[in-house]
């Protein structure tokens, strides 16, 4: 479905640029002014619309509740673990989280009006990974560690610019889906799925259970 999205905006933005360089290059610039703002106008909403198209092609669909991928940690230390995530294609990242527990949020792009009546499902992109300590004393004077899991590209943030404007959009609203903070351990794997509602996280070994049962 986003594959198709992105094809049409695509096609939007090569109908802008033949627009604005017909309007650039046509007639005997009598009108240069007028003509030469409008083709730049035109090139510049092409590329515009271009850009909006990649960051949309960023997220995935997503039609029914389905594994992202599984969170592990290795203690280093007090209250700092090495983090791996590895997500649903099997492409790993590590981090060092500080604190004693652990979250993974989720950008959400939750259509709505006539987009929803069509079928359009939601779409989310997975964004950041983050420790937090228990109490607040720490969680104030110690250091604390956020990762980005993946940036905008070429500096256009759909998702950021609906939050701006405070979701007035009629069509779509962009949300955070975030799993509860977990508590980290070492050898802990934890599962991490997505559903319309947002994240969840469940323990996929003995090491995880273990940390729920001494954190609860």
């Amino acid at each position: 479905m986003y594959i198709a999205i992105t094809f049409l905006f695509a096609l939007l933005a090569l109908l802008l640029v033949f627009w604005g360089g017909k309007i650039l290059v046509g007639g005997n610039w009598l009108l240069g002014f007028i003509r030469g703002s409008i083709g730049i106008l035109l090139l510049g909403g092409a590329l515009l619309i271009v850009l909006v198209a990649a960051d949309i092609y960023s997220y995935r669909n997503l039609a029914k509740e389905h594994n992202v991928g599984t969170v592990s940690f290795e203690k280093l230390g007090d209250q700092h673990f090495r983090a791996k995530f590895a997500d649903q294609d099997g492409m790993a990242q590590h981090f060092e989280l500080r604190g004693d527990q652990w979250q993974l949020d989720a950008r959400m792009l939750k259509w709505k009006g006539p987009l929803a009546r069509w079928g359009i499902q939601p779409a989310y992109r997975l964004d950041r990974l983050s420790g937090r300590y228990l109490t607040l004393r720490d969680e104030r004077d110690k250091e604390r560690s956020v990762y980005q899991l993946r940036e905008s590209d070429y500096g256009v943030d759909i998702w950021r610019t609906l939050r701006d404007v405070d979701n007035q959009l009629p069509f779509v609203d962009a949300v955070y889906g975030s799993a509860t903070f977990l508590p980290m351990g070492d050898g802990a794997v934890y599962e991490v799925r997505i559903s319309h509602t947002g994240l969840l996280a469940r323990p996929l070994n003995q090491q995880a259970t273990s940390a729920l049962d001494e954190w609860q």
